[in-house]
């Protein structure tokens, strides 16, 4: 808790306040700049259900998912569960692991229709061909008969494969552009708080809101766990423009802790936060620049990923982008 002193109105009147009030609105702006301005390769709704695997079944990649989500999803209850309901959004760490939830939440939804789809997809012209040829000796149909029914099928066939092939390759709308977008921001998110905490928060900052317990752990561990499995499956591309959606994450959580403590809070949930001392701006400024190296590590995973496993496995993995 804050003293006494450094609550009210003069709290805000420091000169520390202004400045970071800048360094959080500067990226702020230029992240919306960036979203704006910058044109990407479209994106197609097989990217998003799809694995980057060529005999790997999409199921695998459902079933994946829907664990994950499971996972993620009785953590954060526990959580909730364990600092007393909705105080536990009070932390970076919680937006973050919902956000990861919300992503193999919204991915199973868009797995299981791409699976849906996949499903019934009819077999390929030759399959259904020589499936209609054999039924047709063994009913002893006249040949006449079973050319008619032989071309009726096939047209039957190229039209539905037509839909589906349209299906797989028509754009993603707004749900795959907020799947892409989570995806992004929880990459760089993740990477943010599991070196915060574990590089900063427990060797130095740990007490009994902050520290090292099963859930704790689990969380911080799990959260980038489960997303390096997704990203070594999936077929989603990583612009870098994307950063711009981290930046604004990170910005979003730091307006909703100083709205609060406009509103009568006094604790921080994390000390490198605080305005009431002279080196606030030089830790917001840190933990600013801080957002570029973090997304930069999940690029690499991708671009690793993409550079390395084409060799280890030619014939088994495709690289789409």
């Amino acid at each position: 808790m804050s003293d006494s002193n450094d609550e009210g109105l003069g709290y805000w009147l420091r000169w520390q306040v202004p400045v970071c009030a800048l360094i959080i609105v500067a990226p702020s702006v230029l992240a919306s700049y960036i979203i704006n301005k910058v044109k990407t390769d479209p994106l197609f709704f097989n990217h998003f259900w799809k694995p980057q695997w060529r005999n790997l079944n999409p199921c695998w990649l459902l079933c994946y998912r829907a664990f994950a989500f499971i996972c993620t999803a009785r953590i954060l209850c526990e959580v909730i569960a364990s600092e007393g309901g909705a105080f536990a959004f009070y932390f970076y760490t919680q937006w973050t692991f919902a956000l990861v939830m919300v992503y193999f939440g919204l991915g199973t939804v868009i797995s299981a229709y791409g699976c849906w789809v996949c499903l019934n997809t009819p077999l390929p012209e030759n399959g259904a061909r020589a499936e209609f040829l054999k039924s047709d000796v063994e009913e002893s149909r006249t040949e006449n008969s079973g050319t008619y029914k032989e071309n009726n099928v096939r047209d039957k066939i190229k039209l539905q494969s037509h839909h589906a092939q349209e299906e797989f390759q028509r754009r993603a709308g707004f749900w795959g552009y907020l799947m892409q977008t989570i995806y992004q921001t929880c990459a760089g998110a993740v990477i943010l708080t599991d070196i915060v905490f574990w590089c900063v928060i427990v060797p130095f900052l740990s007490n009994s809101h902050l520290g090292l317990n099963t859930l704790m752990g689990c969380m911080h561990t799990l959260n980038a766990m489960f997303l390096i499995l997704d990203t070594l499956l999936n077929s989603l591309p990583f612009p870098w423009f994307r950063l711009a959606y981290f930046v604004q994450w990170s910005c979003l959580y730091v307006v909703f802790q100083w709205v609060l403590h406009a509103c009568g809070f006094t604790w921080w949930p994390y000390p490198f936060l605080e305005l009431n001392t002279p080196w606030a701006p030089l830790w917001y400024f840190a933990l600013a620049l801080v957002h570029i190296p973090c997304y930069g590590m999940y690029a690499l995973i991708v671009k690793a990923k993409n550079s390395i496993l084409p060799r280890l496995f030619p014939h088994a993995f495709v690289r789409s982008y």
